[in-house]
C-alpha cells in the first residue's frame, strides 16, 4: 500500500492522534520515528509530511531534527509544536528557550489568509486551540509569513505558500482544539491534493491482495485468542487464502467464563474455518506458578503461545507463516521514537519478529489499524456484532488481572466476580457505552463481618473505561446505585471476596491493562 502521508514522530504523547485525525479525513497515513524517517521517505514517496510535537527543546544540540529529505521532497510539510520549531531552526529561523511557557487553552488570532486555516476563525478572526510549549520562536525562516498569533506566540501559525511549508505552535490533533481536525483535513486534502477515499472496503481489498502476495501457496496458522483482533484477522485471512489457513485456538486456562466455547462455536459453526482447539491450560498455569512480576508473566505467556503454535503446526503437517492480530498501537508503543518504557508495554506481542528456532514468518494483516478501525473492518467482513463489539481482552488474559502470583483458586474467584460485573453492565444497557470493563483480584486480604462470621478474604477492584482506540481512556462514571448493586452481588455470590472497590483513574496514551 502506498503511504500518502508520513507522520514523523519526535516523541509526543499524542502523535498517534495525528494519524487518527488524518485517517478520519479519509486519507491513509503512517507514523515513523524521526531516526527512521529518511529511509521511510525514500521508500514510501509520500505526498505530504507532518512533523509531530515532542518533549525536547530544539535549543539543545543533541535533540532530534527532521532529515533534510523532508524539505527536499517537494511535498507539503506541516510542523506541529516541536515540529514547527525544528522546521524554523533548520530552515534559518531562530528558537529560544527561557520565555513564558504556554500550556492549555488559548486563542489564536488569524491575521492573514492561508488555505491551512480556511473556514476557521470567528468574526474577529479568533480560534480556540490547545497550546503546549516552553520554547519560543523569535524569528521565522526566509520565505515564511505569519498567518496567526496568540498572546504568547507571535508565530502561532506560519506559512511558506510557495513551498507549501506550514507550522502551527498548538496541537490540532487533540480534542481540546475543537476544529483541529479541519486544519489537518485542509492540509492533506486541499493543500496536498490527496483524495479522501481511504475506507475499510478499500483497506479490505488491499489487505487481501497483500496477503495473497506474501503467502503465495504457503500454509498459514493463525493464533486465535477469541478477541476482536485475532477474530478479524482470521476471517480476513480466510477470505484471502481459504483452506490454506488453519486457526489454532489456545485455551490457556486464563480465559473468561465461557469464552472458549464461544470461539469454537463461531469459527467451526458460523465460518467453517479449520480450527484446532489446543487445551494448554496445565502448561500455562504450571509455567506461571509462583511468578509475581507482571513483565515476566507476559514473557512466559508469549513464549508458551509460540511453543503451542509450533507444536500444533507440526502436528497439522507444518506451516510457512504464523498470523496474529497485532494492531498499530502495539507496533508504535513497542518501537518508540525516543526510547523509554514503551519498549516493554507490548511484550506479549511478537512485534519484533519470531524466535530464531521457528521456521515460520509473521503475517500481521491488521498491523496498520487502530482498534476502532479493526471493528469497522470486522463489520465490513460480516462478523457478528457480538464479536465485533466485544470489549478488548488482552492476550495474557486473567493473568494480568491478578497482580502477584496466580493460582487456579484465584482464577476461579476472579471469573465469578468478572461474570457478575459484566452481567450487571449488560442488564443496565451500558455494555456498548463502555470500551473496556473488567474485574481485578487484588493481592491483599481484609477482615470483614458477614452475618455472624468474620471473614478474611480478597479485595476485588472493578475497572471500566471509555475510549475509541485504546490509546487514551477515561473512567466510566457509574451511578453509585449501580456500583452498590454489583458489589453486593459479588460479596454475596463469590466465596473468597469480602470487599469491592472501583478504580476511577483516567489513562494517558499507553496501555489500559491493569499491570
Amino acid at each position: 500500500m502506498a503511504t500518502p502521508v508520513l507522520v514523523i514522530d519526535f516523541g509526543s504523547q499524542v502523535t498517534q492522534l495525528i494519524a487518527r485525525r488524518v485517517r478520519e479525513a479519509g486519507v491513509y497515513c503512517e507514523i515513523v520515528p524521526f531516526d527512521k524517517a529518511d529511509a521511510a521517505i525514500r521508500a514510501a514517496e509520500p505526498r505530504a509530511i507532518i512533523l509531530s510535537g515532542g518533549p525536547m527543546s530544539v535549543t539543545e544540540a543533541h535533540t532530534p531534527r527532521a532529515p533534510q529529505a523532508v524539505f527536499e521532497a517537494g511535498v507539503p510539510v506541516l510542523g506541529i509544536c516541536y515540529g514547527e520549531m525544528t522546521m524554523c531552526a533548520q530552515l534559518g529561523g531562530c528558537v529560544e528557550g527561557g520565555h513564558a511557557r504556554e500550556f492549555g487553552r488559548a486563542d489564536i488570532e488569524i491575521i492573514a489568509p492561508t488555505p491551512l486555516l480556511a473556514g476557521l476563525g470567528d468574526s474577529a478572526g479568533r480560534e480556540p486551540v490547545w497550546m503546549s510549549h516552553g520554547d519560543k520562536i523569535v524569528s521565522i525562516p526566509p520565505g515564511f509569513s505569519v498567518a496567526a498569533t496568540s498572546e504568547n506566540s507571535p508565530y502561532a501559525v506560519i506559512a511558506d505558500e510557495a513551498r507549501r511549508f506550514y507550522g502551527v505552535q498548538f496541537h490540532p490533533e487533540v480534542v481540546h482544539t475543537p476544529r483541529g481536525a479541519a486544519i489537518l483535513r485542509n492540509f492533506v486534502v486541499d493543500i496536498a491534493g490527496i483524495a479522501p477515499d481511504w475506507n475499510m472496503h478499500a483497506f479490505k481489498l488491499q489487505a487481501i491482495e497483500r496477503i495473497r502476495k506474501q503467502v503465495g501457496k504457503g500454509r498459514v496458522i493463525c493464533g486465535l485468542s477469541g478477541g476482536v483482533d485475532s477474530s478479524v484477522a482470521a476471517v480476513l485471512l480466510h477470505e484471502a487464502i481459504g483452506d490454506q489457513l488453519t486457526c489454532i485456538f489456545v485455551d490457556t486456562g486464563l480465559m473468561r467464563a465461557g469464552e472458549a466455547e464461544q470461539v469454537v462455536s463461531l469459527f467451526r459453526g458460523h465460518y467453517n474455518i479449520p480450527l484446532l482447539h489446543a487445551d494448554a491450560a496445565d502448561m500455562f498455569l504450571d509455567q506461571l506458578g509462583g511468578v509475581e512480576d507482571p513483565e515476566k508473566k507476559r514473557k512466559i505467556i508469549g513464549a508458551a503461545f509460540i511453543d503451542v503454535f509450533d507444536y500444533e503446526a507440526a502436528k497439522a503437517g507444518g506451516a510457512d507463516f504464523l498470523a496474529q492480530g497485532t494492531l498499530y498501537p502495539d507496533v508504535i508503543e513497542s518501537v518508540s521514537a525516543t526510547g523509554g518504557p514503551s519498549a516493554t508495554i507490548k511484550s506479549h506481542h511478537n512485534v519484533g519478529g519470531l524466535p530464531e528456532h521457528m521456521k515460520m514468518k509473521l503475517v500481521e494483516p491488521l498491523r496498520e489499524l487502530f482498534k476502532d478501525e479493526v471493528r469497522a473492518l470486522g463489520r465490513e467482513l460480516g462478523l457478528p456484532e457480538a464479536f465485533v463489539g466485544r470489549h478488548p481482552f488482552p492476550g495474557p488474559g486473567l493473568a494480568i488481572r491478578i497482580p502477584g502470583a496466580i493460582s487456579r483458586d484465584k482464577l476461579a474467584i476472579l471469573r465469578k466476580a468478572d461474570t457478575i460485573y459484566l452481567d450487571e453492565i449488560r442488564k443496565a444497557g451500558l455494555y456498548d457505552a463502555i470500551w473496556q470493563a473488567f474485574a481485578v483480584l487484588l493481592p491483599v486480604k481484609t477482615v470483614g463481618v458477614m452475618g455472624d462470621d468474620r471473614t478474611y478474604d480478597y479485595v476485588c477492584a472493578l475497572r471500566a473505561v471509555t475510549s475509541s482506540d485504546g490509546m487514551t481512556a477515561d473512567s466510566y462514571p457509574f451511578e453509585h446505585a449501580f456500583l452498590a448493586r454489583v458489589a453486593t452481588r459479588i460479596v454475596n455470590e463469590v466465596k473468597g471476596i469480602n470487599r469491592v472497590v472501583y478504580d476511577v483513574t483516567s489513562k494517558p496514551p499507553g496501555t489500559i491493562e491493569w499491570e
